[in-house]
């Protein structure tokens, strides 16, 4: 499964105006509940603040991986916010974020989700990816790159 299956460009944010993270995380679920209308856009923040609460999903070197599972969704669906300003995350490395990627699922694709979390994450180990992804300015910009550096297994 490609990244780019789970994310239309329309849920890219760039730059996503936001207070803090909840807000940050907030206004990614209503993009994605909007383009891929989704009736219940309170049980997605609900689920994806729950997993927040449980344990932090900034995983470091400024990037956060928030998500959550929701029978709301009936397939894997992604948005990507690039906040305007870097948001304080509570990050392992205490560094702040400069690039959420957010991920809900169904319920029962926890394998499928896996896999998903560890596509992002083979891909944004890389140094210059992740510089990429911090400079970008648009929308299509943000894409090109998911296009470029995704995983292709």
């Amino acid at each position: 499964m490609l990244l780019t299956d789970l994310l239309h460009p329309d849920c890219i944010e760039v730059p996503l105006v936001c207070k803090n993270k909840q807000d940050a995380i907030f206004q990614l679920i209503d993009t994605l509940a909007q383009k891929h209308n989704l009736t219940d856009a309170q049980q997605l923040k609900d689920a994806v603040w729950e997993r927040e609460n449980t344990r932090t999903t900034g995983m470091g070197f400024h990037i956060a991986i928030p998500h959550g599972k929701t029978s709301s969704c009936d397939k894997l669906i992604m948005g990507v916010g690039i906040p305007q300003e870097p948001l304080e995350f509570g990050s392992v490395d205490g560094k702040p974020v400069k690039l959420i990627l957010l991920l809900i699922s169904p319920a029962d694709q926890t394998k499928e989700h896996i896999q998903v979390l560890s596509a992002v994450s083979r891909m944004l180990v890389i140094e210059d990816v992740r510089e990429a992804f911090f400079h970008a300015k648009e929308k299509p910009e943000v894409y090109d790159l998911l296009v470029k550096y995704q995983p292709s297994d």
